[in-house]
């Protein structure tokens, strides 16, 4: 029998009705052996996520206020889960345990911590699986980063005696053996810690959504899921704004060549998002994968004659922004010209004074500022076996009278990045993902 990774998230398990789908979920494939839980998310839009309502215990405490009324909707949360279940078992020592503890300064990672461990308790009760408390397994070194190679060694050793287990997300120890937990949606790279220390087969990814989407749905109405994509694709997209898994939680499983897909709880029966190791054939040769974008970025046009016969011009122009502490997104250039797109979020109140060094120390013939640019990616690793790829996004842009400011294709051919002004940002979105989807 394989092993099946199998991790829920805060609305697959905010309530009762939620864990019996879950349950019946993990009974019906027996290699679903190893659970990660998340705390419950919200139940509905007026809720409130058992973490965030941890999150302001802490808060009440470290400003010398009573927190009773905000544990209680906590406390009421998790007993009435366990009392819908029809579950005997008795939650209540260890939820006053868990008050006293936050009463008496726990730190805030702790704290945020006990949704996951509760919601585990619970889950391994319904399952009567074993409970594996992550402090016992997910290590943290000294300066606050996993220790990867513990953590796998200790995975790897402790789970091997436990035929099925349920290990709650998000959080670990520090070299003292207090809680540390990893950021928010954290559970994904417990996950995939998991996975890779159990050599599974595949790590599911359970959430609320069929999969990942092809683009934004606050964007485009309804847009079509993604059936496959490469963990290559997956960086490109996510790192242009699409949500997608927590970046962390990609590397374990990709250096172990475990497969991830994406569910939804809700409906199990959709086949879900796969996603696979960039050595793996080609699906979607002629169409492409996905489309993600962001808006707010200014372009600073470098132009000089006989540029690229200038040794080291380049780094002239980037110490400017290094000196300055600003970061920058691409870098297009032609023989005599440099691009620096960047975010506006780096300029800030810098960018005059970016300009000014820029023609104090590389003496360029001119430097242009453009602001007001959204950057657009289509990506798709089928774009570069396919001729007209170029064509259809242009074409689509034209035919909406979208003028492009911007154009960059890497040497992987897998995205093209066009610039265009941030009003025409949505349009221009609307425009590609109709121009590859029927």
């Amino acid at each position: 029998m394989g092993i099946t990774v199998a991790k829920f998230g805060g609305s697959s398990l905010a309530d009762a009705d939620q864990f019996r789908k879950v349950q019946e979920i993990i009974e019906s494939d027996l290699a679903r052996r190893y659970i990660v839980p998340s705390a419950p998310g919200k139940r509905n839009n007026d809720d409130r996520k058992i973490t965030d309502l941890l999150y302001l215990c802490h808060t009440h405490v470290q400003q010398t206020v009573p927190f009773d009324d905000v544990f209680g909707i906590i406390q009421e949360r998790y007993l009435r889960i366990i009392q819908d279940l029809g579950l005997p078992f008795d939650l209540e020592p260890e939820l006053e345990t868990v008050k006293k503890q936050i009463a008496s300064g726990a730190s805030a990672d702790f704290t945020a911590s006990r949704g996951e461990y509760l919601n585990g308790l619970i889950m391994a009760q319904l399952l009567g699986y074993d409970f594996i408390d992550p402090v016992e397994i997910i290590f943290f070194d000294e300066r606050g980063n996993l220790d990867g190679e513990k953590t796998q060694k200790t995975i790897h050793k402790q789970l091997a005696g436990h035929e099925r287990a349920v290990i709650p997300g998000f959080f670990g120890s520090d070299i003292h053996g207090a809680v540390k937990t990893f950021t928010r949606g954290g559970s994904d790279i417990t996950g995939a810690l998991v996975s890779r220390g159990v050599h599974a087969d595949i790590y599911e990814n359970w959430t609320d959504v069929s999969g990942l989407l092809m683009t934004d749905p606050s964007i485009v109405k309804n847009p079509k899921p993604i059936d496959t994509v490469t963990y290559r694709e997956l960086r490109e997209l996510a790192y242009m704004g699409a949500k997608v898994l927590h970046d962390e939680a990609i590397f374990p499983v990709r250096e172990a060549n475990i497969p991830v897909c994406i569910k939804n709880t809700n409906r199990p029966e959709d086949p879900g998002t796969m996603i696979v190791q960039d050595a793996d054939p080609i699906t979607h040769r002629g169409n492409i994968t996905g489309i993600a974008g962001k808006k707010d970025f200014t372009v600073i046009v470098v132009e000089k004659a006989l540029m690229n016969a200038e040794l080291g011009y380049g780094r002239r122009v980037l110490s400017v922004l290094e000196v300055n502490g600003i970061s920058f997104e691409h870098m297009p250039s032609g023989i005599d010209t440099l691009s620096l797109v960047i975010a506006d979020s780096e300029l800030e109140n810098k960018l005059d004074n970016v300009v000014r060094e820029i023609r104090s120390s590389c003496r360029p013939d001119s430097v242009e500022v453009y602001p007001n640019m959204a950057l657009i990616a289509t990506v798709g690793r089928g774009m570069a076996y396919t001729p007209g790829i170029a064509s259809r996004l242009f074409n689509a842009l034209s035919d909406r009278k979208i003028n492009v400011r911007m154009i960059d294709q890497g040497s992987s051919e897998i995205n093209i990045i066009v610039g265009v002004e941030n009003e025409d940002f949505e349009k221009a979105m609307h425009a590609i993902y109709e121009a590859f989807v029927d």
